[in-house]
């Protein structure tokens, strides 16, 4: 630019002019200043449009861990190929940088831009938390999304986050989860008092108040568990993961079951101040990375559980069994004392309690018209 402007000078210093000449170059050459900071701004403000940026997102599972596992890595790729490398994710498993039940305090503290993990861990810190991830005897995944993307839950869900700086999105449903494991047949509930399994959550409360012994602890620590005797039973997922952890070499039963998590769904932990740093491109981005992902890993577990399954009968000589229907009454009956409890201790639990019950009453009605029948007739 100076360049130009010194160009200017020496030509009106050098060449006779006319009033009128001088006047019409003075404004051409004006214009071609005006038009060379123009490009140079606009320049200066595609160098920062293209700025990249390098995120960590850290998870609650083991590296690559089918299904769980592979949705952060999924979102990964997603905002890698959408951003044009713009945003770059790199995904750690749980313990490479944080154990996998601190990955909500390593967000929260800016330790790392992401996370990936189920939001019943985080019960002390939020009461109303585990309603965003599985309810006993509450709504299917695909109700769940229903509820979070159109029902009020997603505005619900950045309430209970926000004080924590932390947005949170969908993860990933693995879809209704099985009963689980066990070392010994359940014929009523008086086999689950003094049982020690791996149960999170408000499903862990049910457990404890019908005389069980609930344990909170990662899946990579399940099998190690089971083998020693430290627990009698565990839930996990369902037959895709539960055959690549190999639960059928240290456990005896598999509860078919579904009744504590009929639709878990996993979730994306964004640090808010990291989120709010990048343009707004790249946030959409970010945005439609998480429902991708959310979408491909509950498709991924309708397509692979069954075939998992028969792995496990055929090839493992798993014996997969029902829980009886008065322990399933029972464990009913409880789960609504502890819900009722729960709304009474936490005004916050009551609000998105008073959501989710709403739409669930309501889809639930529509789903017994629709495909229960459906199911039925098609035998």
């Amino acid at each position: 630019m100076n360049i130009i402007k010194n160009s200017i000078h020496h030509v009106r210093s050098r060449i006779p002019m006319t009033k009128s000449l001088y006047v019409i170059t003075g404004v051409f050459l004006s214009l071609l200043i005006s038009s060379c900071g123009e490009k140079e701004n606009s320049n200066q403000a595609a160098t920062v449009e293209q700025q990249s940026y390098e995120w960590k997102l850290v998870t609650s599972w083991p590296k690559n861990f089918p299904g769980l596992g592979l949705a952060p890595e999924k979102f990964a790729e997603y905002v890698n190929q959408m951003s044009n490398g713009r945003l770059t994710v790199k995904v750690f498993g749980a313990g490479e940088i944080v154990p996998g039940l601190e990955v909500f305090d390593a967000v929260s503290q800016g330790t790392v831009q992401m996370g990936h993990s189920g939001a019943y861990y985080w019960k002390g810190k939020i009461p109303a938390s585990p309603i965003f991830a599985a309810m006993p005897f509450g709504m299917t995944g695909s109700e769940f999304n229903a509820w979070i993307t159109y029902g009020g839950g997603q505005e619900l869900w950045e309430e209970m986050y926000k004080p924590f700086g932390i947005l949170p999105m969908l993860g990933g449903s693995s879809g209704a989860q099985f009963a689980g494991w066990f070392n010994k047949e359940i014929n009523s509930i008086e086999d689950l008092k003094g049982l020690k399994m791996r149960l999170p959550g408000i499903g862990g409360e049910i457990l404890e108040r019908a005389g069980g012994v609930p344990v909170t602890i990662v899946g990579g620590e399940i099998f190690s568990s089971l083998q020693s005797g430290a627990l009698d039973a565990s839930e996990w997922v369902g037959p895709y993961n539960d055959l690549s952890f190999g639960f059928h070499q240290v456990a005896k039963y598999y509860y078919s079951t579904i009744w504590h998590e009929p639709g878990t769904t996993l979730e994306f932990l964004i640090n808010e101040k990291a989120f709010n740093a990048l343009p707004e491109d790249l946030q959409h981005i970010v945005t439609l990375a998480t429902k991708a992902a959310n979408q491909s890993t509950f498709d991924e577990y309708n397509a692979r559980n069954h075939n998992a399954l028969t792995t496990l009968i055929n090839e493992h000589n798993v014996e997969v069994k029902a829980l009886p229907q008065d322990v399933i009454d029972e464990l009913r009956t409880i789960t609504a004392e502890v819900i009722n409890e729960q709304i009474a201790a936490d005004e916050n639990f009551a609000k998105v309690w008073k959501s989710y019950s709403e739409f669930l009453t309501s889809i639930g009605k529509y789903h017994q018209l629709t495909l229960l029948e459906y199911y039925k007739n098609r035998g």
